[in-house]
């Protein structure tokens, strides 16, 4: 009879390799990943950072709310910020060099989320500004009586 295969385990919880080994190895860090696209999306109630392969799997995210801002503290341009921050600290660590920024929103941490991407390192390839714009399509709703 042949050599059994050994126990892998499943993808949700993130380990590779028999138990027997004794050696466990995080899924996230085999990967080696030198171009990313980083994608801010800023309302006025938060912001969210995810950073994606240039395939568009998703490799790292964070937002102002998961970084511990709650309320209207999470649409300031310092939880953007953070968040951008934490977010980038996963894939600097990976090898990411290079990226490509997107960003989509009116929010007030654009900018906030933008200037903490230059300063984390990251040479960026080009910023482009995705925020979808209506050329006259839906009908506004009836305006509000009081």
């Amino acid at each position: 009879m042949g050599k059994p295969v050994p126990k892998m385990g499943s993808r949700r919880n993130g380990r590779i390799g028999s138990r027997r080994s004794g050696r466990i190895v995080s899924r996230k860090n085999m990967r080696k990943i030198p171009k990313g696209v980083i994608h801010v999306q800023a309302s006025f109630n938060n912001t969210i950072v995810t950073i994606t392969d240039v395939r568009g799997q998703v490799i790292s995210w964070s937002s102002a709310g998961t970084c511990g801002f709650k309320g209207a503290t999470r649409g300031t341009p310092f939880a953007a910020q953070t968040a951008a921050r934490n977010a980038i600290r996963t894939v600097v660590d990976q090898g990411m060099q290079r990226a490509e920024v997107m960003i989509k929103g009116p929010g007030l941490g654009r900018d906030a989320a933008l200037r903490a991407i230059c300063r984390s390192g990251i040479l960026l390839h080009f910023i482009r500004d995705v925020t979808p714009l209506p050329h006259n399509g839906c009908r506004p709703p009836k305006k509000r009586r009081l």
